[in-house]
Formats: structure tokens, sequence, C-alpha cells
């Protein structure tokens, strides 16, 4: 397959009357349709800026995102965005809430709604309201609503950073499932080294603020992927090994 997604010297600068904020300087990245990538760095390092960026929601920027071959301008169908928090309206349905961020000649066709309920196995619960699912359940639904525009690129901000652990396990499989099924392009922003490992078929390392590319890992875990075993743990401990010093690795005290 061919690069989707071309970034280049991206540069993204906050201003206001007494402060200058250098969030992302000098970021080029290609990225190839059907890749599932991983971003990941420190808190402020720019990476939600970055996916906001790619999304076409923030538009002052130095540099260039081509999509396709074509300069992002704005917000899309073909980029798909799923936040931390699934911004269901609570008055709404499950079905209803899916329908409303379809396009005007999709708004009745209760066929595809149905069927991106299935790819998240949540066709039972179309009319359901948000308060009556889990916050999981909840973050499926946005998922849905997400691929019932049939994304090119799916832009993913820490969306199972809320989420408790065992929760976020599940969603993180259903996630590489749907990645496999669908064939779509996915970029994730985590800040869970791994959740970075095991998502990601590349991890990008970012350098704190500004925001540049440190490291490009491409991951090696093998397929069906696993948490456990030494392929994961070796690329873990190279990821971790651009955060922390040897000596100062995660659960390697001395008592």
């Amino acid at each position: 397959m061919g690069i989707i997604l071309e970034i280049k010297g991206l540069k993204k600068t906050f201003e206001d009357k007494s402060n200058v904020v250098n969030a992302l300087e000098d970021i080029n990245l290609s990225i190839e349709e059907g890749s599932l990538v991983s971003v990941i760095g420190g808190s402020g390092c720019g990476k939600s800026t970055l996916l906001r960026i790619i999304g076409g929601l923030e538009t002052e920027y130095e540099g260039e995102i081509i999509v396709d071959g074509k300069a992002v301008t704005g917000p899309s169908r073909e980029k798909g965005f799923i936040f931390q928090d699934h911004r269901l309206l609570p008055w709404l349905t499950v079905k209803e809430n899916i329908r409303l961020s379809l396009p005007e000649e999709q708004k009745n066709n209760d066929s595809l709604i149905r069927e991106n309920l299935e790819i998240v196995e949540l066709g039972e619960f179309e009319n359901a309201y948000p308060s009556q699912l889990s916050g999981g359940m909840a973050q499926r639904v946005a998922i849905a609503r997400a691929l019932a525009n049939k994304p090119r690129i799916l832009l993913l901000d820490e969306p199972f950073g809320a989420l408790d652990a065992i929760t976020k396990i599940h969603l993180q499989d259903q996630l590489l499932r749907i990645w496999k099924e669908e064939k779509i392009t996915m970029i994730i922003v985590t800040h869970d080294i791994d959740e970075a490992v095991y998502l990601g078929s590349r991890v990008v390392v970012m350098t704190p603020r500004p925001g540049r590319i440190k490291r490009i890992e491409k991951i090696e875990l093998g397929t069906p992927r696993r948490r456990t075993g030494s392929l994961f743990t070796q690329e873990r401990d190279k990821i971790y090994k651009e955060f922390f010093k040897e000596t100062e690795l995660p659960f390697t005290y001395n008592i």
C-alpha cells in the first residue's frame, strides 16, 4: 500500500499577549495506508495538537499536512476523530447519536447504523441511552459513530485513558480487531507505553516541548499479538529507554 498521510516541516506555536509557546517543531512523518501508528510522549509534548492538526481541527501552523496528495484545510469525513470523552448527546439514543453524525443523504440509512454497531458488538443497544451504557460501551458507540462515515483515517486521542484497566484491555483488543477487519489507517495518541506497543505497528516517540519526533520504532509482535512473553517485553523496553535511563526503568527497584 502507498503513503496516505505526509507531514512536512510542521511547526505549531501558540501565542497570547504575554507568552509564546512552541508546541511542535520540525515534524516530518509519512504514514502508510492501512497502518496503525501509536504516538507517545510526556504531558504537554504536543501529541494531541499534532492529531488535531492532522484532523483539520487546528488550521494555524507552518508546514504541510497532505492526505492522499491533497493539503488538509479543515475537517472532513475522510478523517474520523475519537476523543477521550465519548461526547454522546445524553438525550439521544445510541442509534440517533450515530445518525446525527451522518451526511444528509445517509441520515435515514438505518442499516448503515446497525452495521457499524455490529462492528463494535453493540447491535442490541441501538435504542439505549448513554446513561444506560458503561464507559467502555459508550466509547465503542463513539467508535461506531466515527466508522459510520467510512473514514480513510481514524484519529484517536487517548480514547481509553479514562477507563479502568480491564475495560481498557478489552477495548484495545476490540480496536485491533476493527483495524484488521476494516483495514482503516489509524493513528492513536497515548501516554501509556504498554498501550502504544501493543497497538502500534510503529511507535512514534516525541520529545518534551517543543514536540519533535525523537524516534520511530517498528513493532514486531507477530499475530495474534500477546501482552506477555519476551517479544512484548523487548519491544516495550526499547520505548521505556527513550524516557528513562537504564537505572531508572520502572520495576527495577532494589529492596
